[in-house]
């Protein structure tokens, strides 16, 4: 789906053909002929168009003719089947622009773009497309930010369920999350150098405005924050498998343990019980009428004192 949006008296709106200064941004659902037709109509590489749908693909930039190419990555939450998979995983965005207008394009739904769809952001303007390049950055940022909040949530929560577990279902949680960091690490790890470079070069033209200037850099020192966050949580959760791991083992070893101590208490009374349910004769109490009774009590005799050594020891 292409649409067309421009900034009109204060407000974003969705025009019904391109327009020069508009913004224009490509969504699902759309066809392999239509991303064609439209990279034939403005004579732009086909591969920023396609590339731009590849999860795989990582932050770059690029500059074709009087067209200028980025690539970020950004954080989506995953529509998991199972536990395994990760929370949260991380798609591109690519970005085209030219001085009379400006694409964004993205195969998967995304919290980031609608922000501007819905025109939620401070000082929005598609025409301005240096800062509104910059704007998508930052607002990337936060996401990263606002997802690793989450995911160490969801931490803490796992760990208190699991000092009592002994399943392994919040270890396969505590999986997911471990994937959702490692996705992080790359994808901010790739944009961070993506945007050193970019203001290296100046690639956005953006060195004679000193407010841009000063905005993209604060951005380049939280997606550096962010990055560090997302690392100390990529140790954390690693050290949390590990030692949770062992905790499930060890619950699991106080589990068989203390069925262990029952079955021996168990088995005084059940070894009498034995001797006396077989036909032998001449046994002790055997013609007395409160036979029952004594091997009741003889049970009771021999199994108290090993109930009490048991608890002595801490076996239970």
């Amino acid at each position: 789906m292409i649409r067309y949006f421009r900034k009109e008296h204060g407000q974003l709106m969705e025009l019904e053909n391109f327009a020069p200064g508009c913004w224009v941004h490509i969504s699902t659902p759309f066809s392999s002929n239509e991303l064609e037709d439209f990279a034939e109509r403005f004579d732009i590489e086909l591969d920023y168009l396609t590339d731009s749908l590849d999860p795989e693909e990582r932050s770059r930039y690029e500059k074709e003719d009087h067209f200028k190419f980025i690539l970020i990555n950004t954080p989506i939450p995953n529509q998991r089947d199972d536990e395994y998979q990760p929370v949260f995983m991380t798609v591109p965005i690519g970005i085209i622009f030219a001085e009379e207008f400006m694409i964004t394009i993205s195969a998967f739904d995304n919290t980031i773009m609608d922000l501007f769809l819905k025109d939620k952001v401070r000082h929005f303007n598609p025409g301005d497309y240096q800062l509104f390049i910059l704007q998508i950055l930052d607002q990337n940022v936060n996401r990263f930010t606002s997802y690793l909040k989450k995911l160490n949530l969801n931490r803490d929560v796992i760990e208190q369920q699991l000092i009592t577990s002994s399943r392994n279902n919040e270890l396969k949680q505590l999986l997911g999350l471990e994937k959702s960091s490692i996705y992080f690490v790359n994808a901010l790890s790739s944009n961070e150098l993506l945007k050193l470079k970019l203001k290296r070069t100046d690639f956005l033209g953006i060195n004679g405005d000193e407010d841009k200037v000063d905005f993209f850099e604060n951005i380049i020192i939280d997606n550096n924050q962010a990055h560090q966050m997302a690392n100390v949580f990529t140790h954390i959760i690693n050290g949390t498998t590990d030692a949770m791991a062992s905790i499930i083992s060890n619950n699991l070893n106080v589990i068989i343990q203390r069925w262990t101590m029952i079955t021996i208490v168990l088995m005084v009374p059940t070894l009498i019980a034995s001797f006396y349910g077989m036909n032998v004769k001449h046994l002790p109490f055997d013609d007395s009428d409160y036979a029952f009774y004594y091997i009741v009590i003889l049970s009771l005799v021999l199994t108290l004192p090993l109930v009490w050594v048991i608890k002595r020891k801490e076996l239970f």
